[in-house]
């Protein structure tokens, strides 16, 4: 099983401080985000569990918070897309 865990530390001024996210196989197994809107983060990871990696970079990329250009979902976008799964 080729499994991973991505450790990232989102920039751009956003409020989570940090992001554990466990991919297997191209599909995101676990997701957890500390810091940040904690209802709306939790529903997030509940959401893009089980989903493919490119497909959640296709629905988080982008999303923009207050006009600060990225978001807590477009950071967990960019984590994923750094990680090279």
């Amino acid at each position: 099983m080729d499994k991973k865990r991505i450790t990232y530390i989102p920039q751009g001024g956003v409020c989570s401080k940090m992001m554990l996210i466990d991919v297997a196989e191209g599909k995101i197994e676990q997701a957890q985000v500390i810091g940040g809107c904690d209802g709306n983060l939790k529903g997030i990871c509940s959401l893009i569990k089980g989903m493919p990696v490119d497909e959640a970079i296709h629905r988080l990329e982008g999303i923009d918070c207050h006009g600060k250009g990225t978001s807590c979902p477009d950071q967990m976008a960019k984590a994923l897309k750094e990680a090279g799964i």
